[in-house]
């Protein structure tokens, strides 16, 4: 019982400390006279992908790869199958033609990538698949290339009239909120690793089930209220850009901070939800060229849903 109470205050702190780490943020950069949309790609991005960012530091901090590698391949998958399909079920999702030729592509590729780079074992004969900081330096690199390509498509674009402008906050409150986020995000990352542990101990379940499901779950409501409001608003870009760009994240960003920081050894029961990550970006791909053209219906969303479902009963526990 002291597993889920640690876990769902954990959950709650660490989801708030990203908000108010983003609120802050976004009104430091805009009394410094960034953009809306500069603020867009960069600070809110990276604000949405915090939650998995700090739990992975805990993570590997504590020597837990399970709870590490979990989380963001567990998040992945249900940032698509998940999100992508309870948010197709409010509003169809017209996705834009870059999005499908190279947003969804460069997801795919670092899935492979990630693949790839936990082949140890059957390329060099290694004793175990491992995550080196050589691999991480790498997913580092391939981050940078894809803001440069952010950074150059945002030039391209023009940001409109009717966005949403936050209140600009004074500079002391900005500060504070930067500072109470951060510390909201350290305990509520410290609690989330613990509870899963207890959680995972007094179910009697894996780590990796844990980390895949309950954790994954959780580090995403960001990205789930994210994208069902927009969905609902009718505003698909915003709803599957949001996935995409949270996974290209999740795994070039978090999981190249993570193994920088110490190498990871990839645990036995956790191949499964690699490959279904893939698996689910190929879907994802696919859906976009059935029925209609480049979007994703309800009857597709509701293939998704019964995935996610499908995945959770084949995940080992």
């Amino acid at each position: 019982m002291l597993g889920i109470i640690l876990l769902v205050v954990g959950l709650c702190l660490v989801v708030k400390g990203a908000d108010w780490l983003v609120d802050g943020a976004s009104s430091l950069a805009r009394r410094l006279g960034v953009s809306d949309l500069a603020i867009g790609l960069t600070v809110v991005a990276f604000g949405t992908s915090l939650p998995e960012l700090t739990v992975n530091i805990f993570a590997v901090v504590q020597n837990q790869p399970s709870v590490a590698v979990g989380n963001i391949t567990g998040s992945n998958i249900c940032n698509i199958l998940l999100i992508l399909g309870i948010s197709s079920l409010l509003c169809p999702l017209r996705v834009q033609r870059s999005t499908t030729w190279k947003e969804i592509p460069f997801s795919l590729l670092a899935q492979v990538l990630l693949w790839i780079m936990l082949l140890d074992k059957f390329l060099d004969g290694a004793a175990g698949d491992t995550l080196s900081r050589t691999d991480g330096l790498s997913l580092l690199a391939m981050f940078i290339i894809f803001m440069a390509y952010i950074v150059g498509m945002a030039k391209n674009l023009h940001q409109s009239d009717e966005q949403d402008k936050a209140k600009i906050l004074t500079l002391g409150k900005s500060l504070f909120l930067v500072l109470l986020g951060l510390g909201f995000l350290i305990a509520g990352g410290k609690l989330v690793v613990d509870g899963a542990l207890r959680l995972a101990d007094w179910l009697g379940l894996s780590k990796s089930f844990i980390a895949v499901t309950v954790v994954a779950v959780g580090t995403s409501i960001p990205e789930l209220a994210t994208s069902a409001v927009a969905a609902y608003k009718k505003k698909a870009d915003i709803a599957v850009g949001n996935v995409v760009g949270s996974n290209i994240f999740n795994i070039l960003l978090i999981l190249g901070i993570s193994s920088t920081l110490r190498p990871i050894p990839m645990p036995a029961d956790l191949y499964l939800s690699v490959y279904a990550g893939i698996f689910a970006t190929i879907v994802l791909f696919t859906t976009l060229f059935v029925g209609k053209r480049h979007t994703i219906g309800r009857w597709e969303g509701m293939g998704m849903l019964g995935l996610y479902i499908l995945y959770l009963i084949l995940q080992p526990k």
